[in-house]
């Protein structure tokens, strides 16, 4: 027995389509369940996964805390089985994707950890510019030459994840402070759970023959989204590095000193670059600033969150 698990919030439009692929897998052996976690939807979200109930074997939950971590330890309280297969609500599975998963946790038990391939789906043809953004980052794309076998945490991706159920079972839970929260937020849901998992030692395997088509929506096919993307990007990494800048280390308007003069740098190339009319230089250019300006917005917020609590701690002695 496994169960598949993915949060969603208002995405009525395309969600009936996800689940009708869903519809269409084949059955591992040993049984599975699907749980979708309703992370505060205002449309038709409800009514669709109940219109499913008759073809799949699925739990509706609703979680009305915004953040989609918030939604998954929701779900992670209706897992059945030895196995939490973890996906999104704009993916499509290749039909035997279960199987392929069953079949690798089965054979190699001394992994806790295992990635499928992410493809994508666009929705519409992709302009030319876009064979200048790194789609492992912008897209959870998985690379297409990656090798089945043993690999490094940080090449699993939320579209396509499976962890085995005794983890959870031991207490651990996803981190709410990242991931998905609105339209502003530090990236890295499931890269800080796997990460935090591999110190721990648990070790990852990708599965090559698990696939799933991750939709690319035409709105995400715009430079302003991926430049945002950008930021949601460094602000994750940022705050996954835990860097130690000490309430009392130099500051800047709540910016880490040692940080300034790199956002400079970055803002005196984008400049140059986009000066020689060379767009993917440009584009390039704005990325990495962009990148390090995430930085900078989670080091100011993860200090004002610091002198917060450190506050509620004087405060109460």
């Amino acid at each position: 027995m496994l169960t598949v698990l993915f949060a969603t919030r208002n995405r009525s439009q395309t969600l009936a389509s996800v689940l009708e692929s869903f519809a269409c897998l084949q059955a591992p052996p040993s049984g599975w369940k699907l749980v979708v976690v309703d992370n505060g939807s205002t449309d038709g979200t409800a009514e669709i996964i109940a219109s499913f109930r008759a073809r799949l074997p699925v739990t509706y939950v609703f979680e009305g805390k915004a953040g989609k971590n918030e939604a998954l330890n929701t779900g992670l309280q209706h897992l059945e089985g030895d196995l939490a297969v973890f996906t999104d609500d704009d993916v499509f599975p290749h039909p035997d994707w279960l199987i392929q998963l069953r079949t690798a946790v089965d054979t190699y038990r001394d992994y806790s950890i295992f990635g499928g391939a992410v493809r994508p789906r666009w929705e519409v043809a992709p302009p030319q510019w876009m064979t200048w953004v790194n789609t492992e980052v912008a897209f959870a794309i998985t690379d297409p030459q990656m090798a089945e076998g043993p690999t490094k945490p940080w090449f699993i991706f939320g579209p396509n994840m499976a962890i085995r159920a005794e983890v959870f079972n031991a207490g651990i839970r996803f981190d709410t402070s990242i991931g998905p929260r609105g339209k502003n937020y530090p990236m890295g849901s499931e890269t800080e759970l796997v990460l935090r998992l591999d110190r721990l030692g648990h070790r990852t395997r990708h599965v090559q023959r698990a696939v799933v088509e991750h939709l690319i929506g035409q709105h995400q096919m715009n430079k302003s989204w991926v430049l945002g993307r950008a930021t949601r990007y460094g602000r994750g990494s940022f705050r996954m590095a835990q860097t130690p800048y000490p309430i009392g280390a130099p500051y800047c308007f709540g910016v880490p000193i040692r940080l300034v003069p790199k956002l400079f740098k970055k803002a005196v190339k984008t400049i140059i670059a986009w000066l020689s009319f060379d767009e993917r230089a440009g584009f390039s250019s704005r990325w990495e600033f962009n990148y390090l300006l995430g930085h900078i917005i989670e080091a100011r917020i993860m200090r004002r969150d610091r002198r917060a609590k450190n506050d509620a701690v004087e405060k109460g002695t």
